[in-house]
């Protein structure tokens, strides 16, 4: 396995005379950490005997637990990675048009991927036919069909053909789609919520036009951020209006709260960099954990009115877990790339550099098991032995993912 490329490597890889505008490592790094978390505790809710606060935090709770933090974390780093991925499709002569078709797209791709998956979620199997862990592998059988990235030498028909089952499939999944509603009927298919792949399709929708437009101008960039976190505190003191044609605009944008996570992370790539020219590492991780200090703060003061919770997207969910990744991302670079340690995190690569095919295996992982009735013993599903567990399991995922990249399958929006 390839290991992460320090900020230099990728210098020298992509003949950059300077290498302070290329990606660095700390960001896949910070993704891969934060997807493995991701899964881990997303397993928690089959183990017993465990430590509250790895868990969510039940609706209406004043707190969160380590699972709350793990999604504003994912968002965070989408921010972190649009600075870079912008400017490198501009200097491959990209124009403003092309640049929003791009972020368009992949918000559209994000939007399906989460719409099938929730629907998922309600599914009734027995109204379809359909044996009870069949709906999400072929879902993700279809996805990875349709945004698999094929070798430049592959069959254009074979390719086309192939996205093309895909997306006769998914509509296929559609039609014959039955789930059960709140009172027990049977509903057909609808995005009944955006599921978190949808989340994040609106989030990188908001904070990718913002930084398609503000051409990393840094009083543009703080003066959305600052929008969107007035906005979060304007939306839950009810003063933004439910109705009418505002309430077209999804609330992962409307709400705030969100969007608000993922320009965070535009604004500290825009600092990041800034600093970074200066080679004065020191001073870049004082100012880091000086702007995560002041989201503390910041998140102190609000929570007051409005709690601290995920389920409820609060203003103080949106500083405190800003502020948290802000001190991960500091952390992490400071190991990876100053202290040159990025190959510490080499066995979790593939959760960084594709990240979408790792969080969809869960969902083939899951259905095997349940396809062989598999029961876990007791002691392996308790206490410290279930996290191992969970953590085994989160593993296996990144593992199979390097795997599947191996053999040629990789996911790109």
């Amino acid at each position: 396995m390839m290991p992460f490329p320090t900020l230099e490597q990728s210098a020298k890889i992509t003949g950059a005379k300077t290498p302070l505008l290329q990606r660095i490592a700390t960001i896949d790094i910070l993704r891969a950490l934060t997807m493995v978390l991701m899964i881990f505790v997303n397993d928690l809710g089959s183990l017993r005997n465990i430590p509250l606060w790895l868990e969510h935090v039940e609706p209406g709770v004043d707190g969160i637990g380590l699972a709350d933090i793990v999604f504003p974390a994912f968002l965070f780093i989408v921010g972190l990675s649009l600075p870079y991925a912008i400017d490198n499709r501009r200097k491959k002569g990209d124009t403003d048009w092309q640049l929003v078709q791009h972020v368009v797209a992949r918000t559209f791709a994000l939007l399906v991927m989460g719409v099938f998956l929730v629907n998922g979620e309600t599914r009734n199997d027995e109204a379809m036919g359909f044996p009870p862990y069949l709906w999400n592998p072929l879902c993700c059988i279809s996805f990875i069909l349709i945004w698999n990235v094929y070798p430049k030498n592959a069959s254009r028909p074979l390719v086309y053909t192939a996205k093309a089952i895909g997306i006769i499939n998914l509509i296929i999944l559609a039609y014959i789609y039955r789930g059960e509603g709140q009172n027990g009927e049977i509903t057909t298919f609808a995005p009944k919520w955006w599921g978190i792949l949808g989340l994040i399709g609106w989030s990188y929708l908001a904070a990718g036009l913002v930084t398609i437009f503000s051409k990393n101008n840094f009083t543009a960039v703080l003066s959305a951020w600052i929008f969107f976190a007035v906005l979060s505190m304007l939306y839950h003191a009810h003063i933004i209006p439910r109705e009418g044609l505002i309430s077209y605009i999804p609330n992962a944008i409307l709400g705030g709260t969100l969007a608000g996570l993922s320009l965070g992370g535009v604004l500290t790539t825009l600092m990041f960099r800034h600093l970074r020219k200066k080679n004065d590492n020191v001073k870049l991780i004082l100012t880091l954990l000086g702007f995560a200090a002041v989201l503390v703060v910041l998140s102190v003061l609000t929570r007051p009115y409005w709690k601290l919770a995920k389920l409820g997207a609060t203003p103080a969910w949106l500083f405190l877990c800003s502020a948290f990744t802000i001190i991960g991302f500091a952390v992490v670079y400071w190991i990876s790339d100053v202290k040159r340690k990025a190959n510490w995190f080499n066995f979790i690569k593939p959760a960084g550099t594709d990240t979408l095919l790792c969080y969809l295996i869960p969902y083939f992982l899951y259905a095997i098991f349940r396809a062989v009735h598999l029961q876990w013993p007791e002691f392996i599903i308790t206490g410290g032995v279930g996290l191992l567990k969970s953590l085994a399991i989160a593993l296996l995922c990144v593992y199979i993912t390097g795997l599947l990249n191996k053999a040629g399958v990789k996911l790109k929006l």
